[in-house]
């Protein structure tokens, strides 16, 4: 009983649309010029930074951020007698406005009608996180972040009994996903509309998964049994819910087994 859903958008804001810019300035900042002045036999001054690299204002003479960031760091050929070793600078980045992300998430399950059961046949995901800017731990964090959503979707719960006591305090009794529970997740990041008012572009992921894989998951498992009439459920999705509500819409498992 396969069952797709229609996206699921989200919007999620994170620290590095507003941390990461205060590293820009710093790449710009006075002690870089003054190494790469040294290195360069120029006037901090007459020094730039652009396109990674330290150029000297008017001439094609340049040297690399890397280059200075070793110089400073192997002081080999470094001005001791004016500047300590190393590269730290305290920049402050205050946003002008928030930035927020946007993603769209489909799910394709399978229930088991005789257990209630639910299978992740597929999952895809297309992300717009502004600048990516490194795309391995990008991909990391979404994936992770999947992962999150659906043990939030079909596991996760904290239960507590009558007098407030938590009965989930462990991980012997509070379910998690395992990578068997989990799909090959398909994801792509869509880098076309980069946040436009911070100098990176950036605007943040480290929440997209675990935010738009619970809706598409109960999208799609109350797509697969709205011919029974079910319109709601709650998370977690777990097998015995699922049996439940099946069971009563009564002859449910056999119309299921046949659609």
């Amino acid at each position: 009983m396969p069952s797709r859903t229609a996206p699921a958008p989200s919007a999620r804001a994170r620290s590095r649309s507003a941390a990461a810019p205060s590293i820009a300035p710093a790449t710009r900042s006075s002690k870089g010029k003054l190494i790469a002045g040294h290195l360069l036999e120029a006037a901090a001054n007459d020094v730039e930074f652009a396109d990674g690299s330290f150029v000297v204002a008017g001439t094609d003479r340049r040297v690399s951020f890397a280059e200075v960031a070793r110089a400073a760091y192997v002081p080999h050929n470094f001005p001791l007698e004016t500047l300590e070793p190393g590269l730290q600078e305290t920049a402050v980045y205050d946003p002008p406005s928030f930035a927020f992300s946007n993603g769209a998430h489909v799910c394709e399950l399978e229930i088991d009608p005789q257990t209630g059961r639910i299978e992740i046949v597929g999952f895809w995901g297309v992300d717009d996180v502004g600048t990516v800017i490194n795309p391995m731990i990008v991909e990391g964090q979404i994936h992770g972040g999947l992962a999150l959503g659906l043990g939030q979707a079909l596991f996760e719960r904290c239960a507590y009994d009558g007098g407030g006591q938590l009965l989930a305090g462990s991980f012997m009794d509070y379910a998690v996903a395992r990578a068997d529970d989990l799909p090959l997740f398909i994801t792509e990041c869509d880098e076309s509309q980069p946040c436009t008012h911070n100098p990176l572009g950036a605007k943040g992921c480290g929440e997209a998964g675990s935010i738009g894989a619970p809706a598409a998951v109960v999208s799609a498992a109350l797509d697969a049994l709205a011919g029974l009439g079910v319109t709601d459920l709650e998370m977690p999705l777990t097998p015995e819910q699922i049996w439940r509500r099946i069971g009563e819409t009564g002859e449910g498992g056999a119309r299921l087994e046949r659609a």
